[in-house]
């Protein structure tokens, strides 16, 4: 039998170890400072490196060690039978929502599930589409119609209508495991009173598509889920997303609903650590969800969620959390966009030099990024493919992805956020899909 180690011992030696090596990376890159420093002055060179080593190693050190550590507790009640609702918000997904409920009728849960779908002014035949399909399954579902565009308002709409002790968002472009929705309130009824809220794990669907979809599928499968299983480690899931989750309905009445938000989970969810609710992460409660594959469309999503980001900081300070742990990793957020500014107008131009010989920003000691990174994604697969084994699901093969994945993804990434973060700024019009 292991030795449980409480999650304050977990944290502050995720701290000592991610100080160890940001000491050592500091120690190391002293002549690239140096050198660098005599291009654009010493203060400036501090900024730079800091913005690609010292504070990505700290936070990706921090991540590692507290996941080593980490033992999710065994659900107290594995066979749960509360009857709940589940939303799917939607606009144009005629192509989706058959197969959407086909899943949902598929569940090995034992409770009842009222299904609500909420038509958010299609243009094509979404309600149709949900009522046949609801029909040949024989399926009970409710199918509301909301004529006023935006999430918040079709999510809201379906509140009114929730008698439930617990309701469950859903996407109408993402298909459930059979058992997510047992595995999802097993959770909720294992967990302490204070948490209001569960976020599945939300994996790609779409990953065969193309590459962009390719590359796709590791971020969700190990980034995403690492993030979420670390903040869930620290009782404050940041995101308890839209596409799959379950929430306590009274919580959600008390809060007014979804708020007018683009990032109207993000912000809800920090309201509820606000009010000194917790928010957990249930990795068996797997869904798989389609995933843009455009540049086009990746850009709006990726910048949409960095735009709910900031507009979530500027609603809900991190300093003004309650809980320690979740002041911490809301805090991590104001850094962000540093990071990605560093990462855009200076890493990839650095890169750029370094292709012709210029090592002043990207050179040999940045190639000491390189094994933590591999360390990092080697522990996040062993516990994903644990996860997967669990649930009989097989991980597909994808090693060109997973290359592109981590050499060259978040050279995407962060101009992408930049967008973002200059939209909001600029308060830019709000685009749903």
């Amino acid at each position: 039998m292991k030795k449980y180690i409480a999650v304050k011992m977990k944290f502050w030696i995720g701290h000592a170890a991610a100080a160890a090596w940001t000491i050592f990376s500091i120690m190391l890159s002293l002549p690239w400072v140096s050198d660098l420093g005599r291009i654009v002055s010493l203060p400036v060179a501090v900024i730079i490196i800091a913005g690609i080593g010292y504070l990505p190693g700290y936070i990706n050190a921090f991540m590692v060690v507290s996941l080593l550590l980490d033992r999710q507790p065994p659900f107290k009640i594995s066979d749960p039978d509360d009857p709940i609702t589940l939303i799917i918000a939607c606009r144009n997904e005629e192509k989706n929502i058959a197969d959407t409920l086909r899943y949902i009728k598929g569940q090995d849960y034992r409770g009842e599930i009222n299904t609500i779908v909420v038509d958010n002014d299609s243009t094509d035949r979404t309600a149709e589409k949900a009522m046949e399909a609801a029909a040949q399954l024989e399926l009970p579902v409710q199918v509301l119609h909301e004529p006023k565009p935006g999430k918040n308002n079709a999510l809201n709409n379906a509140l009114n209508h929730v008698a439930t002790d617990y309701l469950a968002t859903l996407d109408a472009d993402t298909l459930l495991h059979k058992s997510a929705i047992k595995n999802l309130v097993a959770r909720m009824k294992s967990a302490p009173e204070q948490v209001c809220a569960v976020a599945g794990a939300v994996l790609a669907k779409n990953s065969r598509e193309n590459f962009v979809a390719r590359i796709q599928e590791w971020d969700y499968f190990l980034g995403i889920a690492s993030i979420k299983r670390l903040q869930g480690l620290y009782q404050g899931t940041l995101v308890a997303q839209g596409a799959f989750s379950l929430y306590k309905t009274r919580v959600i009445k008390e809060a007014g609903g979804w708020p007018d938000a683009i990032g109207e989970d993000i912000v809800l969810t920090w309201n509820f650590l606000k009010n000194n609710c917790m928010v957990y992460f249930e990795p068996l409660a797997v869904a798989f969800t389609e995933v843009p594959a455009s540049m086009k469309h990746l850009f709006r999503q990726r910048s949409r969620w960095a735009r709910g980001m900031i507009e979530a900081l500027s609603l809900v300070k991190p300093w003004k959390q309650p809980m320690g742990y979740v002041r911490y990793m809301t805090g991590i957020n104001l850094i962000m966009p540093y990071l990605d500014f560093i990462y855009t107008f200076c890493w990839i131009p650095g890169l750029i030099f370094a292709l012709f010989g210029k090592y002043w920003i990207v050179g040999p000691y940045t190639l000491f990024v390189l094994p933590l990174c591999l360390v990092q994604n080697y522990v996040l697969y062993s516990y994903q493919k644990g996860v997967f084994r669990s649930l009989n699901l097989r991980i597909r093969k994808n090693k060109l992805g997973f290359i592109f994945y981590v050499l060259f993804y978040q050279m995407l990434m962060s101009p992408m956020s930049m967008l973002g973060y200059f939209q909001e700024f600029l308060k830019l019009d709000r685009v749903w899909k």
